[in-house]
């Protein structure tokens, strides 16, 4: 499973670590990266590059991944981007907001990068 096509994903990540072991992963896949640190700088990038998918943390300063999940939603260039939600949080509540918000899917932390690069490419197939 490789990013073959070079298709462009938005990390955004508050942890400088996780951020970069994905960015890492992605990479590695074939897939090029943009990154944000926060909820604000997310949206910013994303208006700006337009990615394939976006790849969010749900607690984010500035705002968080459902903000910025409806604020990509809102955004007619953006409106069907695929957004998979990364979040440490196991209530159903929480993921029914993402989803609520537009997600595609919703990954828990902490996951494996195999799994990351399976719902990437699962999102990509049906965009």
């Amino acid at each position: 499973m490789t990013g073959a096509e070079g298709e462009l994903i938005l990390v955004a990540d508050d942890d400088a670590d996780v951020r970069e072991l994905v960015v890492f992963r992605l990479e590695r896949a074939g897939y090029r990266v943009v990154t944000a640190a926060d909820g604000e700088e997310a949206v910013e990038v994303a208006l700006e590059r337009r990615p394939d998918v976006c790849v969010i943390d749900v607690m984010m300063p500035k705002l968080d991944g459902y903000e910025v999940t409806e604020r990509l939603r809102a955004a007619p260039a953006l409106a069907a981007v695929p957004i998979v939600l990364l979040t440490a949080s196991v209530q159903e509540a929480a993921v029914n907001r993402g989803f609520d918000a537009g997600a595609s899917d919703y990954i828990k932390k902490p996951f494996s990068p195999g799994e990351l690069l399976e719902r990437i490419a699962a999102v990509l197939d049906r965009a």
